[in-house]
């Protein structure tokens, strides 16, 4: 059974950084891209990066670029997400995703694209 777990959410002020982690186990990290996406009371998932199966590309929602980094360590099945200068709108739950992928450098950025997703962590940003 495909498992994904977040960990690394907590309490920041604005300006603060912070360091998500993802861990997959039940399969193979191989063959699949990941994305994290986030959920903010009363609004819709939405995407915030993506990085394919090799590492080799990543994508951002304009929102994150320039204050968030996604990485993964295929050995360990490992993703992370680096976020700096954290503001407030940032706030919400963040979710880890695999979706299959037919090459090493396809990236998803559509959640109905990923098959499995992790159950979240909170991120909240104060002012």
């Amino acid at each position: 059974q495909v498992q994904l777990v977040e960990s690394g959410g907590g309490l920041v002020q604005a300006g603060g950084s912070l360091r998500l982690s993802c861990i997959i186990s039940g399969r193979t990290f191989r063959n699949y891209a990941m994305g994290w996406f986030r959920q903010a009371p009363g609004k819709e998932r939405e995407f915030v990066a993506t990085i394919s199966e090799s590492g080799f590309r990543t994508d951002y929602a304009d929102s994150v670029k320039g204050r968030f980094t996604i990485s993964r360590d295929n050995v360990k099945n490992m993703m992370y997400l680096q976020m700096n200068g954290l503001k407030p709108e940032d706030t919400a739950v963040y979710y880890c995703a695999s979706g299959r992928t037919l090459t090493y450098l396809d990236v998803l950025r559509i959640a109905r694209e990923y098959s499995d997703w992790g159950q979240g962590t909170q991120v909240t940003v104060s002012s």
